[in-house]
């Protein structure tokens, strides 16, 4: 099984090198926006045919090279192709980043400690942070077109790198776990083994309420500095919530380690299933990454030699994981708490969530079993 992930690698340019990188940068995005404006008027995502009508105007008019200028017609379709997956109305994309993609072997190459890096005026030695980066040079990766990117004046390789990894058989999981992701803790993992694991919450609540009530503040201002400082409270909550869901997701992996099934919820939709909760709950339902989480667990279980399964998370939180009786009345969202009508069971109704899970999971491997 191919398995895919892509790492952020910081280089470090010297002062003469950031120049020619900014250059490199800006015209490469001059080049997307004049092949956008092209697309966008004739609808027209056929790379044969971009190419021939925009190639000699990019080499000639901006002055890329012959790679880039093929590359520059590729970035632009497929994020034209990728805004239409997502369901966008035709409308012209802009490139206002600073970014350039470079072809492995081609736009860029790595000896040693340094980065051999392309630009318009040649290449570049750039040495990069190789803390933590090391697994990926072992010669069992394969790299793929990175991305050159710019952020806070730091630079950035952003390369997907891909191994062959064996997936595991199912008949050969020795634990099942559930994952129920919630608000109240953003994961509570049931095994096997009766064991229950709750990912503490507490403080990621209190820092949500933190940022609220921040955000409503400066929306009440509506000065252009209160917009400015809106927009970098944004940016931080995001690379907050995204360090918190690697966290999760790592510390899920190193608990249960290999050959297991994680039996998680699919979630798909949930945005859209929490249009009719009330304007001030659905900061709350909405705003935490799910997606992004399950991303996360997924490649790092993968890379564990695990699995994950997501299934309907239909009636998970309101069944009786004892006797299988489904009532919505079992659950009291308010309290976090699950009271069986029919047997009395109780316990924590994320917690009940979880134990769902992994009996859907440990039913799957059972028929899994008797076929073989």
């Amino acid at each position: 099984m191919k398995f895919t992930i892509t790492a952020k690698i910081q280089i470090y340019p010297t002062s003469d090198n950031i120049i020619l990188l900014k250059e490199t940068m800006s015209v490469y995005r001059k080049g997307c926006n004049y092949i956008s404006s092209i697309v966008f008027e004739t609808k027209v995502l056929n790379q044969c045919i971009l190419h021939d009508k925009t190639y000699r105007s990019l080499r000639n008019d901006y002055g890329l090279k012959s790679q880039m200028a093929q590359s520059v017609v590729k970035t632009v379709i497929a994020r034209y192709k990728s805004a239409k997956s997502n369901g966008h109305n035709w409308n012209i994309v802009k490139f206002k980043k600073p970014e350039v993609d470079l072809v492995w072997n081609r736009d860029y190459s790595i000896s040693g400690q340094v980065f051999s890096v392309n630009t318009l005026q040649g290449r570049l030695k750039i040495p990069y942070e190789t803390k933590g980066m090391t697994q990926y040079f072992d010669g069992s990766w394969t790299f793929g077109t990175a991305k050159l990117v710019m952020k806070h004046n730091k630079y950035f390789l952003h390369i997907p790198v891909t191994k062959d990894i064996p997936e595991i058989r199912d008949d050969k999981i020795a634990q099942v776990i559930g994952v129920d992701f919630g608000m109240n803790f953003l994961a509570v993992a049931y095994g096997s083994d009766g064991k229950t694991y709750f990912d503490p919450g507490r403080k990621i609540k209190d820092k949500r309420a933190h940022f609220t009530r921040v955000r409503k503040s400066l929306q009440r201002v509506k000065t252009p500095s209160s917009r400015r400082r809106l927009k970098s409270l944004g940016s931080r909550e995001n690379r907050w919530m995204t360090d918190v869901n690697h966290q999760v997701s790592k510390a899920l992996v190193l608990r249960y380690g290999k050959d297991a099934l994680f039996v998680i919820e699919d979630l798909t939709g949930i945005r859209k299933a929490t249009e009719c909760v009330r304007v001030k709950d659905r900061y709350y339902r909405v705003s935490w990454a799910f997606y992004q989480l399950r991303q996360m667990l997924e490649y790092k279980v993968r890379k564990a030699g695990s699995k994950v399964m997501a299934v309907d998370p239909s009636y998970t939180s309101q069944t009786c994981p004892k006797c299988a009786h489904i009532d919505k009345a079992n659950r009291d969202k308010k309290r976090h708490h699950f009271s069986c009508k029919s047997c009395g069971y109780q316990s924590n109704d994320d917690r009940i969530g979880a134990m769902n899970l992994q009996q859907i999971g440990m039913k799957y491997i059972a028929e899994v079993t008797m076929s073989v």
